[in-house]
Protein backbone atom coordinates (compact mmCIF):
# COMPACT_ATOMS: atom_id res chain seq x y z
CA UNK A 1 0.00 0.00 0.00
CA UNK A 2 1.45 3.24 -0.77
CA UNK A 3 0.68 6.73 0.79
CA UNK A 4 -0.93 8.32 -2.37
CA UNK A 5 -3.18 4.98 -3.52
CA UNK A 6 -5.85 6.23 -5.79
CA UNK A 7 -4.86 10.35 -6.24
CA UNK A 8 -4.20 11.26 -9.34
CA UNK A 9 -0.71 14.39 -9.33
CA UNK A 10 -0.27 16.28 -12.04
CA UNK A 11 3.13 17.88 -11.85
CA UNK A 12 4.48 20.56 -14.61
CA UNK A 13 8.45 20.67 -15.37
CA UNK A 14 8.02 16.97 -15.06
CA UNK A 15 11.06 16.14 -17.13
CA UNK A 16 14.03 16.83 -14.94
CA UNK A 17 15.54 18.10 -11.45
CA UNK A 18 12.47 19.13 -8.84
CA UNK A 19 9.48 17.88 -11.31
CA UNK A 20 11.30 14.42 -12.05
CA UNK A 21 12.28 13.65 -8.20
CA UNK A 22 8.90 14.26 -7.54
CA UNK A 23 7.08 12.60 -9.80
CA UNK A 24 8.73 9.14 -9.02
CA UNK A 25 8.31 10.10 -5.58
CA UNK A 26 4.34 10.21 -5.90
CA UNK A 27 4.66 7.17 -8.64
CA UNK A 28 6.80 5.06 -5.45
CA UNK A 29 3.75 5.85 -3.47
CA UNK A 30 1.32 4.79 -5.66
CA UNK A 31 -0.31 7.74 -7.41
CA UNK A 32 -1.18 8.15 -11.06
CA UNK A 33 0.87 10.74 -12.11
CA UNK A 34 0.62 13.18 -15.48
CA UNK A 35 3.95 14.61 -16.74
CA UNK A 36 3.84 18.13 -18.12
CA UNK A 37 6.68 19.87 -19.66
CA UNK A 38 7.91 21.31 -22.85
CA UNK A 39 9.81 18.54 -24.47
CA UNK A 40 8.46 15.07 -24.51
CA UNK A 41 11.43 13.01 -24.67
CA UNK A 42 12.48 13.67 -20.90
CA UNK A 43 8.98 13.26 -19.95
CA UNK A 44 9.07 9.65 -21.44
CA UNK A 45 12.41 8.91 -20.05
CA UNK A 46 10.78 10.04 -16.19
CA UNK A 47 7.74 8.32 -17.07
CA UNK A 48 9.70 4.92 -17.97
CA UNK A 49 11.52 5.25 -14.77
CA UNK A 50 8.08 5.65 -12.94
CA UNK A 51 6.55 2.58 -14.19
CA UNK A 52 9.16 0.50 -13.62
CA UNK A 53 8.72 1.97 -9.86
CA UNK A 54 4.58 0.79 -10.29
CA UNK A 55 3.20 4.15 -11.35
CA UNK A 56 0.66 5.08 -13.60
CA UNK A 57 1.86 7.62 -15.82
CA UNK A 58 0.24 9.94 -18.39
CA UNK A 59 2.32 12.33 -20.78
CA UNK A 60 1.61 15.78 -21.63
CA UNK A 61 4.17 17.10 -23.87
CA UNK A 62 3.15 20.64 -24.05
CA UNK A 63 3.85 24.64 -22.61
CA UNK A 64 2.23 25.81 -19.73
CA UNK A 65 2.54 29.80 -21.10
CA UNK A 66 -0.05 28.53 -23.58
CA UNK A 67 -3.36 28.74 -22.14
CA UNK A 68 -5.33 27.02 -24.87
CA UNK A 69 -3.13 24.05 -24.47
CA UNK A 70 -3.39 23.79 -21.21
CA UNK A 71 -6.80 23.67 -20.81
CA UNK A 72 -7.01 20.90 -23.97
CA UNK A 73 -4.56 19.30 -22.03
CA UNK A 74 -6.46 19.61 -18.50
CA UNK A 75 -9.51 17.95 -20.26
CA UNK A 76 -7.71 15.31 -21.70
CA UNK A 77 -6.32 14.00 -18.35
CA UNK A 78 -9.79 14.92 -16.40
CA UNK A 79 -11.49 12.73 -19.22
CA UNK A 80 -9.03 9.69 -18.30
CA UNK A 81 -8.88 9.60 -14.79
CA UNK A 82 -11.78 11.42 -13.25
CA UNK A 83 -10.43 13.98 -10.89
CA UNK A 84 -7.30 15.76 -9.96
CA UNK A 85 -5.97 15.25 -6.73
CA UNK A 86 -2.61 17.41 -6.57
CA UNK A 87 -1.44 19.84 -8.87
CA UNK A 88 2.38 20.81 -8.43
CA UNK A 89 3.88 23.91 -10.07
CA UNK A 90 6.93 23.55 -10.90
CA UNK A 91 7.56 24.41 -14.52
CA UNK A 92 10.40 27.19 -14.61
CA UNK A 93 13.05 28.91 -16.08
CA UNK A 94 15.54 31.76 -16.49
CA UNK A 95 18.04 33.43 -18.64
CA UNK A 96 21.68 34.05 -18.54
CA UNK A 97 21.60 37.56 -18.97
CA UNK A 98 19.33 38.65 -16.48
CA UNK A 99 20.78 41.53 -14.31
CA UNK A 100 18.59 44.74 -15.40
CA UNK A 101 21.28 46.27 -17.42
CA UNK A 102 21.37 43.40 -19.99
CA UNK A 103 17.43 41.90 -19.39
CA UNK A 104 15.23 42.53 -22.90
CA UNK A 105 11.77 42.70 -22.61
CA UNK A 106 11.35 39.79 -24.51
CA UNK A 107 13.03 37.45 -22.08
CA UNK A 108 10.92 39.13 -19.12
CA UNK A 109 8.18 38.60 -20.85
CA UNK A 110 9.11 35.02 -21.46
CA UNK A 111 9.84 34.08 -18.01
CA UNK A 112 7.07 35.73 -16.30
CA UNK A 113 4.88 33.83 -18.99
CA UNK A 114 6.14 30.43 -18.13
CA UNK A 115 7.05 30.92 -14.22
CA UNK A 116 3.71 32.76 -13.20
CA UNK A 117 0.97 33.08 -15.63
CA UNK A 118 2.28 29.25 -16.59
CA UNK A 119 1.47 28.42 -12.67
CA UNK A 120 -2.42 30.59 -12.76
CA UNK A 121 -2.90 28.71 -16.20
CA UNK A 122 -2.27 25.65 -14.49
CA UNK A 123 -4.66 26.54 -11.53
CA UNK A 124 -7.41 27.84 -13.62
CA UNK A 125 -7.85 24.33 -15.77
CA UNK A 126 -7.77 22.54 -12.12
CA UNK A 127 -9.82 24.74 -9.79
CA UNK A 128 -13.19 23.77 -11.54
CA UNK A 129 -12.77 20.44 -10.46
CA UNK A 130 -11.66 20.71 -7.63
CA UNK A 131 -13.91 22.91 -6.33
CA UNK A 132 -16.95 20.18 -7.37
CA UNK A 133 -14.62 17.61 -5.77
CA UNK A 134 -14.69 20.07 -2.85
CA UNK A 135 -10.96 18.61 -2.53
CA UNK A 136 -7.71 19.35 -3.80
CA UNK A 137 -4.11 20.87 -3.26
CA UNK A 138 -1.62 23.00 -4.97
CA UNK A 139 1.28 22.88 -4.22
CA UNK A 140 3.61 25.71 -6.16
CA UNK A 141 7.03 25.36 -6.39
CA UNK A 142 8.61 28.99 -5.97
CA UNK A 143 11.83 30.13 -4.99
CA UNK A 144 13.85 32.32 -1.84
CA UNK A 145 14.00 34.68 -4.79
CA UNK A 146 10.37 35.58 -4.24
CA UNK A 147 10.63 35.72 -0.66
CA UNK A 148 13.87 38.83 -1.04
CA UNK A 149 15.36 40.25 -4.30
CA UNK A 150 18.50 38.36 -5.32
CA UNK A 151 20.74 39.96 -7.67
CA UNK A 152 21.97 36.34 -8.38
CA UNK A 153 18.60 35.05 -9.51
CA UNK A 154 18.13 38.60 -11.85
CA UNK A 155 15.52 41.02 -12.66
CA UNK A 156 12.49 38.79 -14.05
CA UNK A 157 12.75 35.70 -12.27
CA UNK A 158 12.77 37.67 -8.74
CA UNK A 159 9.29 39.28 -10.08
CA UNK A 160 7.88 36.18 -11.07
CA UNK A 161 8.49 34.07 -8.12
CA UNK A 162 7.57 37.49 -5.81
CA UNK A 163 4.09 36.98 -7.96
CA UNK A 164 4.07 33.24 -7.74
CA UNK A 165 4.08 33.93 -3.78
CA UNK A 166 1.29 36.11 -4.34
CA UNK A 167 -0.88 33.92 -6.29
CA UNK A 168 -0.15 30.74 -3.93
CA UNK A 169 -1.33 32.83 -0.51
CA UNK A 170 -4.00 34.31 -2.56
CA UNK A 171 -5.17 30.40 -2.83
CA UNK A 172 -4.68 30.00 0.57
CA UNK A 173 -7.10 32.93 1.76
CA UNK A 174 -9.92 32.26 -1.18
CA UNK A 175 -10.04 28.38 -1.96
CA UNK A 176 -10.29 26.70 1.20
CA UNK A 177 -13.67 26.94 1.35
CA UNK A 178 -13.76 25.05 -1.31
CA UNK A 179 -12.39 22.07 0.27
CA UNK A 180 -9.06 23.14 -2.17
CA UNK A 181 -5.53 24.03 -0.17
CA UNK A 182 -2.51 25.32 -1.48
CA UNK A 183 1.54 25.44 -0.35
CA UNK A 184 3.90 27.53 -1.73
CA UNK A 185 7.15 25.42 -0.93
CA UNK A 186 10.50 28.50 -1.56
CA UNK A 187 13.60 26.61 -1.66
CA UNK A 188 17.44 28.18 -1.78
CA UNK A 189 19.23 26.94 -4.24
CA UNK A 190 18.74 23.66 -5.74
CA UNK A 191 20.84 21.69 -8.01
CA UNK A 192 19.00 21.16 -10.91
CA UNK A 193 19.47 21.93 -14.65
CA UNK A 194 18.54 25.40 -13.89
CA UNK A 195 22.15 26.25 -12.49
CA UNK A 196 23.42 25.54 -15.94
CA UNK A 197 21.57 29.26 -16.95
CA UNK A 198 23.54 30.79 -14.61
CA UNK A 199 27.06 32.68 -16.42
CA UNK A 200 29.54 31.44 -13.43
CA UNK A 201 29.83 27.75 -13.36
CA UNK A 202 29.56 26.24 -9.86
CA UNK A 203 32.33 23.79 -8.34
CA UNK A 204 30.81 20.30 -7.94
CA UNK A 205 31.70 20.81 -3.80
CA UNK A 206 28.99 23.58 -4.34
CA UNK A 207 26.25 21.79 -6.23
CA UNK A 208 26.52 18.96 -3.55
CA UNK A 209 25.64 21.51 -0.56
CA UNK A 210 22.71 22.63 -2.23
CA UNK A 211 19.45 21.82 -1.85
CA UNK A 212 18.98 18.35 -4.03
CA UNK A 213 16.10 17.69 -6.00
CA UNK A 214 14.82 14.63 -3.66
CA UNK A 215 14.70 17.00 -0.72
CA UNK A 216 11.79 18.90 -2.45
CA UNK A 217 10.03 15.84 -3.12
CA UNK A 218 10.11 15.10 1.15
CA UNK A 219 8.68 18.52 0.88
CA UNK A 220 5.87 17.94 -1.40
CA UNK A 221 5.08 14.41 0.48
CA UNK A 222 5.27 16.11 3.56
CA UNK A 223 2.96 18.46 2.73
CA UNK A 224 0.51 16.27 0.91
CA UNK A 225 0.26 13.98 3.41
CA UNK A 226 -1.32 16.29 6.13
CA UNK A 227 -4.89 16.30 7.23
CA UNK A 228 -7.69 18.23 5.41
CA UNK A 229 -7.96 20.62 8.37
CA UNK A 230 -4.91 21.53 8.25
CA UNK A 231 -2.83 24.26 5.59
CA UNK A 232 0.85 24.81 5.51
CA UNK A 233 0.82 27.90 3.32
CA UNK A 234 4.43 28.90 2.86
CA UNK A 235 7.25 26.40 3.14
CA UNK A 236 10.94 27.65 3.11
CA UNK A 237 13.33 25.16 2.82
CA UNK A 238 17.60 26.22 3.06
CA UNK A 239 20.70 24.16 2.34
CA UNK A 240 22.28 23.51 6.10
CA UNK A 241 25.98 23.45 5.53
CA UNK A 242 26.76 25.62 2.38
CA UNK A 243 29.42 27.87 2.44
CA UNK A 244 29.12 31.42 2.02
CA UNK A 245 29.78 31.72 -2.49
CA UNK A 246 32.28 33.84 -3.18
CA UNK A 247 31.72 37.09 -5.68
CA UNK A 248 33.11 35.43 -8.08
CA UNK A 249 30.69 31.89 -8.06
CA UNK A 250 28.21 34.52 -7.83
CA UNK A 251 29.07 36.23 -10.93
CA UNK A 252 28.27 38.99 -8.41
CA UNK A 253 30.01 42.22 -7.90
CA UNK A 254 31.85 41.90 -4.99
Amino acid sequence: MGAFDGKVVWITGGGTGIGRAGALMFAREGATVALIGRRREPLEEVAKEAKAAGGKIAIEALDVAERDKVDAAAKRLISQFGRIDILVNNAGLNVVNRRLEELQPSDFDHVLAVNLTGAYNMVNAVFPIMKKQQDGLIINIASTAGRRVSGVAGTAYSASKFGMVGLSLSLTHEAWKFGVRACCICPDDVNTPIMARRKVKYPQEVLDQFIQPEDLADAMRFVALMPKRTSIPEMTVYPTNIRPLTAAETGMPG
